[in-house]
């Protein structure tokens, strides 16, 4: 009867098998079969194993075969501690006895490599003893074939998964068990799977010699088994151990074929990262590592030879195994250069052959020398130390050798290096060279573009600091190679990229070599300090001759001259005549109003103004006796109408960094001279009644074209109230400590904010229901999102950055979204000066000015606002002022997210799209696109809300602990009251107001159940204050709200996959609520209780386990297998990060096998197997 029932049973999962992988099945019927086998899986633990064992068997289908196996996996991972001793061992020899099912030519992969992760499984989770008792039966069985051995070196590939790869489910305990055993049974299992890469070897050798294909091809597929066990290997086994038992020399051997050289490369890269002991092992493993320097070369040497001599009878095939054979050197020269720095010659000739690879045509092979070189580069004081520190330190060392690795690095490198990073600094699209393969964003792999050139920038930054006068040389050569004569125009996009490239490098040298770590070398070398001068002041003479007028080639002059920063601020003679030149540049370059676009004048005029601002941050105070000369400059150009207002206020910045250098007095005067004009126009009434008066103030200001001016020179005052409040105050490396009271900015607050918060408010007014309905059409339109904000939602490159035109609807867009965001970043930054902020300006206008119109506001505006201004102004309130400042602003807004943010949650859940107030613009036809969009802007303010939860959490100062507060909470006596906190603790301030406190709490609630990992990211710091209040004081409302309400949302947080990546840390929360509070409130008990698959003993030896260790890790681990086990293994968050842990049939690369035999494999001797695979 039994029986019967379990074939029914099998019979059944069978069928809902078929059901779940028929795509041609209904969508019901397919969710139905999932959830059944999800209920067999969770169901009897008895009764899934013999089922299980009935679907493996050969005569059911494929499909159902292989989800057999998973679930046979699955119980012996999640479930196996549920059998009796006895059922464990009887499951194990049936598991074994699986493996005969699968021999068989025509047997497919995947179900053997199923088999062998089971049979492996089963091992690990039985412990080493079962092993012991199997290994006979194991070599016994891999003797019988190619098939059978290869289903060995499977099991033995699969034994060690849970060391290589991070399982926080595994215990501490078990894996040091694990590794112990397998470590012990080294001895055992290196020399099998060396005499497997052996032995089939030489058989797939024969048997092709023989024409006898198909068994050829079986012993190739097993000696590829093998290599791949090898690897599992390579990444922990003791190093000696892998070279006594003949392992490197075995991979070695296979290097030369085709079929598995990549393979037999894989090892070498794994074994190349490891580390240097510092036990009695480290000459042994010094010893291997040497051997592998030599193979490494003597096959690198090979492929370097063939690629001067005849590049072009190397396949693609080729290339990838020298890329693999490259990326290995680079691992091995980065982590054990130290095993051959005693052998001058060697090493002289490795760190030549890396040179080569950087050198090399192919930029896969450059790419990967350059991660070796800047390792190298990086830390050649540390090559030195481990060179010290290893092998023999006796007198016999050489002077090399107590130098280190930089003794190695030569003139000849760096000149070499140098040269090729000034031409890679290059796309292909840019210019297409014959003599090297440019970056294209099409290689694999590699990141983008702008990742690639910022290490080559490290690259010519590290060799300047180093060896100054070379590098100086060569930017110096590469700058008179592209520029020619003075009176050279280029004429075409490639040459002005080229221009571009080679700026980037020079800017680089110039900071590196002029970088304040550098001063006391130049200072104490007069020779190199003039040779340095010599040669800057040669490449600025030149680039000062030149006579460039057209608006892209006089930004890429501007910033030449700016990269000379640095330059200028050791040699102060030559600014004059680059101010001079800067200038010029300015006013050759045509003044047009119109042409906004990034190459026109505009635009370019601009950026030169911006590079009076680079070189006043580089130079320090040498631009402080020029002051007075360009600002006489400033005053002629504008008189004559030559300067626009945003290039004035571009030049003011510059005019602030350049004080900054000099003092807070200084400061305070330039400050004074720029604002005075500013707040004549500023601060009248008559404006400000004018346009903020009333609801259509504004309307007229944006829409009259006789207002247009001064429609603008507002958005100029506040972008520049913003400058001036970023640009003064106090440097962070000032050795001086100054009173926030005496920040620049302090004194002008108070006429700068009261017109400020009217502005804002007049253009929050514009969203409000009654305002909004009778707005003109054109404001209207300028109400919605730009092209640009949508390509930034949508993570598309906007090409067209002015796609609306130059429209008035155009500029009524900009001008609102400008001086709002302007406008937010000045309370913001305001807030930052402390006190001053919060003394004179008045938190009810700033509230009614900030959240009058919140409702109506849209979510990206919302978030602007939190991020911009809430945030700042609760990081730096004073405690004093809590009440007046905190809850007055976050009253509306929490409200009102608490529920904008449900409503629009729900819509996505249920309906698959956000719900949201934002106008997105004209995008009919585009509703994908739409859908997209809504939903970034909802995780967006949801994530940021978050952040401002995060920022009150970080307001904790003075509270204990909860490790000083201890878990021995029986007595309450000495717990303190909510209010006893409230003056050290913004949480719990915020706890005593419950209008505030509600819509917060929540709001912390639901976003735990929201498909959205980040923002539980940025809450954590809030649940865990939460928690840590409700521990250290005797609220029972907080203590009900953390046992049961949140307790329960971090559970449910955890059903969802989203929150893997934080999963720890919601673990962790629920063993603080339980660990600490448990003993107080019975109410974290009842929690767990409820559970749905819960056990009155799974929980009485989960206390019992929790009372025998203090270490939180522990406790958490506990906490974890409880929790997966009382929900049925539920938690996606949970599961989500074992699946990342099981077994994955993959390789570490992916081949492509009709790669690797070359045409000319048989011409040069080698054997190969391409026949055969």
């Amino acid at each position: 009867m039994e029986d019967s029932n379990m074939a029914a049973s099998a019979a059944n999962v069978a069928a809902a098998i078929t059901a779940a992988l028929d795509w041609s099945s209904p969508p019901d019927a397919r969710r139905a079969a999932v959830s059944y086998l999800e209920s067999v899986k969770n169901g009897d633990v008895r009764a899934l194993a013999g089922t299980s064992l009935l679907l493996v068997q050969k005569n059911c289908t494929s499909e159902i075969r292989l989800q057999g196996f998973k679930m046979l996996q699955h119980l012996v991972r999640f479930r196996w501690e549920e059998l009796s001793a006895s059922e464990r061992r009887e499951l194990a020899n049936c598991t074994f006895n699986l493996v005969t099912e699968v021999v068989g030519p025509t047997e497919e992969w995947a179900l053997k490599s199923q088999t062998a992760a089971l049979v492996a499984e089963v091992i690990r989770r039985e412990g080493i003893a079962l092993w012991s008792e199997l290994f006979p039966s194991i070599v016994s069985l891999s003797n019988n074939g190619p098939i059978e051995a290869e289903l060995v070196a499977m099991i033995l590939r699969w034994l060690p998964e849970d060391i290589t790869v991070h399982n926080e489910d595994l215990e501490g305990d078990r894996r040091r068990e694990l590794l112990r055993g397998l470590t012990e049974s080294l001895s055992e299992i290196l020399p099998l799977l060396y005499s497997l890469l052996e032995r089939h070897f030489i058989s797939a050798m024969t048997e092709h010699a023989n024409q006898k294909l198909d068994s050829a091809k079986q012993h190739a597929a097993t000696v590829t088994a093998a290599l791949n066990a090898v690897n599992a290997y390579a990444e922990w086994a003791p190093v000696p151990d892998l070279a006594k038992y003949g392992l490197i020399h075995g991979c070695s051997s296979l290097l030369p074929y085709n079929e598995f050289r990549l393979h037999a490369c894989e090892f070498f890269k794994f074994i190349c990262q490891r580390k240097r002991p510092v036990d009695a092992t480290a000459l042994e493993f010094d010893s291997a590592m040497n051997a592998i320097f030599q193979i490494l070369m003597n096959v690198s040497r090979d492929f370097l030879n063939k690629s001067r001599s005849n590049s072009s009878a190397i396949d693609e095939s080729e290339y990838e195994f020298a890329e693999c054979i490259c990326e290995s050197m680079v691992s091995l020269g980065s982590s054990n250069m130290s095993c051959i720095i005693g052998d001058a010659i060697m090493t002289s000739q490795f760190l030549q052959q890396m040179l080569e690879y950087y050198q090399h045509y192919r930029i896969s092979l450059h790419f990967q020398s350059l991660l070796f070189w800047l390792a190298l580069l990086r830390e050649p004081a540390k090559a030195k130390s481990v060179a010290q520190g290893s092998g023999d330190s006796s007198s016999s060392s050489t002077d090399k050798e107590k130098k280190g690795i930089s003794a190695f690095i030569t003139e000849e490198i760096c000149t070499t290096i140098l040269d090729i990073t000034l031409q890679r600094m290059l796309k292909k699209s840019a210019l297409s060279g014959d003599n090297l393969e440019l970056w294209n964003d099409e290689l694999d792999g590699k990141g983008d573009f702008s990742q690639y050139r910022s290490r080559l920038l490290d690259i010519i930054k590290l060799i300047s600091s180093q060896k100054p006068l070379i590098a100086a040389k060569r930017v110096a050569q590469r700058i008179a190679t592209i520029f020619g004569s003075s009176s050279h125009v280029p004429a075409s996009t490639p040459e002005m990229a080229v221009m571009e490239g080679a700026q980037l490098g020079l800017e680089t040298v110039i900071a590196a070599v002029f970088d304040s770590s550098a001063e006391s070398i130049l200072n104490s070398n007069e020779e190199t300090k003039f040779q340095l001068r010599t040669i800057f002041e040669g490449i600025l003479q030149q680039l000062l001759a030149i006579k460039w007028t057209e608006p892209a080639l006089a930004v890429i002059l501007g910033h030449y001259l700016d990269s000379f920063g640095p330059y200028l601020k050791h040699f102060p003679d030559s600014v004059a005549s680059v101010v001079n030149k800067l200038f010029e540049l300015l006013t050759s370059v045509p003044f047009n109003l119109v042409d906004s676009s990034v190459n026109g004048p505009r635009h370019a005029r601009l950026q030169i103004c911006t590079s009076f601002i680079r070189i006043s941050k580089a130079a320090d105070k040498s631009l402080l006796p020029h002051m007075k000369g360009i600002a006489d400059t400033m005053g002629y150009l504008q008189a004559e109408g030559k300067l626009q207002r945003g290039e004035h206020n571009v030049l003011c910045e510059a005019f602030l960094v350049m004080s900054s250098s000099a003092g807070i007095q200084q400061q305070q005067e330039v400050l004074a001279w720029l604002l005075e004009p500013l707040s004549k126009m500023w601060t009248p009434l008559e404006w400000q009644n004018a346009y903020l008066s009333d609801q259509f103030g504004l309307v007229r200001l944006c829409t009259e074209p006789s207002n247009s001016q001064f429609m603008w020179s507002i958005y100029h005052n506040v972008t520049f109230f913003e400058k001036a409040l970023k640009r003064s105050g106090i440097k962070k490396s000032a050795l001086v400590s100054v009173p926030k009271s005496m920040h620049p900015m302090a004194s002008h607050l108070s006429w700068i904010l009261p017109p400020l918060l009217r502005l804002i408010r007049a253009i929050h007014a514009l969203w409000s229901q009654p305002v909004s309905q009778t707005l003109p059409q054109e404001m209207q339109g300028a109400k919605s999102m730009s092209s640009v904000e949508q390509s930034s939602l949508l993570g598309e490159s906007s090409v067209k950055i002015n796609t609306e035109g130059e429209s008035k609807e155009n500029d009524i867009r900009n001008w609102l979204k400008g001086t709002r965001d302007s406008g937010y970043n000045v309370i913001g930054l305001s807030a930052t000066i402390g006190e001053p902020f919060y003394r004179s300006a008045d938190p009810s206008t700033l509230a009614l000015s900030l959240t009058e119109n919140i409702q109506s506001m849209e979510f990206r505006h919302i978030r602007q606002l939190i991020h911009l201004v809430l945030v700042p102004i609760v990081k730096n309130c004073p405690v004093d002022l809590w009440e007046t400042w905190v809850v007055s602003l976050l009253h509306p807004l929490f409200l009102h997210c608490q529920l904008a943010l449900s409503c629009s949650w729900a819509g996505l859940v249920q309906e698959g799209r956000a719900k949201l107030p934002d106008n997105l613009g004209n995008l009919s036809g585009l509703e994908l696109k739409v859908e997209v969009m809504e939903e970034k802007l909802l995780r967006d303010l949801t994530r940021e809300v978050c952040s401002l939860l995060s920022a009150i959490a970080s307001l904790n100062t003075g509270l204990p602990s909860l490790d000083q507060l201890g878990t021995n909470r029986g007595d309450q006596s000495s717990l303190k009251d909510l209010q006893s906190c409230a003056s050290t603790s913004l949480v719990a301030f915020l706890l005593l107001h419950k209008d505030q406190a509600i819509p917060a709490l929540r709001l912390t609630l639901s976003v735990l159940t929201y498909t959205d990992g980040d923002a539980v990211t940025k809450l954590i710091p809030f649940c865990q204050s939460l928690v840590l209040l409700a521990v250290a004081t005797n609220n029972a409302e907080l203590r009900q709200f953390v046992t049961k309400d949140l307790f329960l949302a971090v559970i449910q947080g955890l059903a969802l996959e989203s929150n893997a990546v934080i999963s720890a840390e919601l673990v962790g929360i629920c063993r603080e609520i339980y660990v600490y509070l448990v003993e107080r409130d019975p109410t974290p008990r009842q929690v767990l209780s409820s559970l749905p698959h819960i056990k009155q003993e799974d929980l009485i030896a989960f206390e019992d386990a929790l009372s025998k260790t203090a270490s939180p890790k522990e406790q958490r681990q506990h906490m974890r297998s409880l929790l997966m086990l009382a929900t049925g293994n539920q938690l996606k968050a949970l599961a989500a990060q074992k699946a990342t842990n099981t077994i994955t049939n993959v390789t570490a690369r992916t081949r492509n096998p009709a790669k690797h035999a070359g045409p000319n494999a048989e011409d040069e001797g080698v054997i190969g197997l391409a026949a055969i695979t």
